[in-house]
């Protein structure tokens, strides 16, 4: 990753994952910030079923320590309610099986010979079973455990119902098994808003981050940022696991965020909702100057609001940071200044034209009344 201090991900880090390079823009203006925006793509491909005894779930194994080297390659998620009565169409394979109220009332029912002969055909099938997780704090029989045990399938506990444990184990599954990136930017938290500052090296967004800090804003990493695609509708940053909240400042060396400046300056994950790309001032160049066309670009599919931010000598741009978020939270809740600012101008515009007095109405007083307001 081109421009990075040492706090950068290298490829040695990220050398059993994926990689390539997949930030793409919506316009002319966006397509060059890919050329700038340095970025990795890094996906999980396979978990061991062993996580599930982890956090977040911490679900209890019954069967021991067989099978918990399986492995998983997706995120799928299978009720066997049909399976374990002998119909296979389209039956999950590969996926975990979940045996809620229904699927344990039914072995129940069966005679002990038909219960372990449905149960042996279901964990005997050609794409093996990775592992089985029982819902509702149901109890299942010692001889489907033994079965389990023999053919190397886990079975996990846990005292959620069907419906929660489904919703958490597919977040964590899709959180495991969901694209991310590695960017070289500046990830801050400010007035709520995560802003990612991004731009070409010595560009200034160390020092920017710092300053929004002093300013009381929170860091959520710097120089290597995380960035993970929660369910294709939101993208949330976190640091790398090396860097946390380190801070390469040049001329000065590596600071330690958290300990400089306590727990309130740092945090660890945030949704990335603002993108800025910190941009040398080129006088030949025509930036935005109302606000009244939205730049847009796409990471892994999830398009964000982007400004250009000229940078030049003296600009105070830690201000204009929080300029940016605010305006942003404005937005949120239905107030745009551009088409705000718009209306006024059609409406003098239009009083110009109809008004004889209009030249007298262009001050926003009637009358100077003295310094007493």
């Amino acid at each position: 990753m081109q421009g990075g201090g040492y706090l950068c991900a290298t490829s040695k880090h990220f050398s059993h994952y994926k990689k390539n390079s997949i930030m793409d823009a919506t316009n002319t203006e966006q397509n060059s910030l890919e050329k700038i925006l340095d970025v990795a793509r890094i996906q999980s491909e396979r978990i061991a079923v062993e996580a599930l005894k982890g956090d977040p779930l911490f679900y209890e194994c019954i069967t021991g320590s067989e099978g918990l080297s399986n492995i998983l390659k997706g995120k799928n998620l299978y009720r066997p309610q049909l399976a374990l009565a002998g119909f296979y169409n389209k039956f999950g394979d590969g996926s975990i099986l979940i045996f809620g109220n229904t699927e344990i009332a039914y072995l129940k029912s069966l005679s002990e010979e038909k219960r372990i002969e449905s149960f042996k055909i279901l964990l005997q099938r050609e794409v093996p079973v990775p592992c089985i997780v029982v819902t509702n704090k149901n109890e299942i029989d010692d001889s489907l455990i033994k079965i389990a045990k023999e053919n190397s399938v886990p079975i996990f506990k846990t005292e959620q119902n069907t419906s929660h444990a489904f919703y958490f184990l597919s977040e964590f599954l899709d959180d495991y098994f969901a694209p991310q990136q590695v960017v070289h930017g500046a990830l801050v938290d400010v007035y709520g808003v995560g802003m990612l500052f991004f731009g070409e090296s010595a560009i200034g967004k160390s020092e920017l981050a710092l300053a929004l800090v002093q300013k009381g804003h929170r860091l959520v990493a710097d120089d290597s940022v995380v960035l993970c695609n929660k369910n294709n509708v939101r993208i949330m940053g976190t640091s790398s696991s090396l860097a946390k909240h380190f801070m390469e400042i040049r001329g000065v060396g590596l600071i330690d965020i958290r300990q400089m400046y306590g727990i309130k300056a740092v945090r660890f994950q945030k949704r990335v909702e603002v993108l800025v790309h910190l941009q040398k001032w080129d006088p030949t160049k025509d930036y935005t100057r109302l606000g009244e066309r939205d730049s847009l670009t796409s990471i892994m599919g999830v398009k964000i609001p982007t400004i250009a931010l000229p940078i030049s000598i003296g600009k105070n741009v830690a201000a204009i940071a929080e300029a940016i978020a605010l305006n942003y939270l404005l937005r949120v809740y239905g107030y745009n200044p551009a088409i705000q600012f718009g209306e006024l101008l059609k409406k003098r515009i239009s009083s110009k034209q109809s008004d004889p007095d209009f030249y007298n109405e262009m001050r926003s007083v009637t009358w100077f009344q003295g310094d007493d307001e």
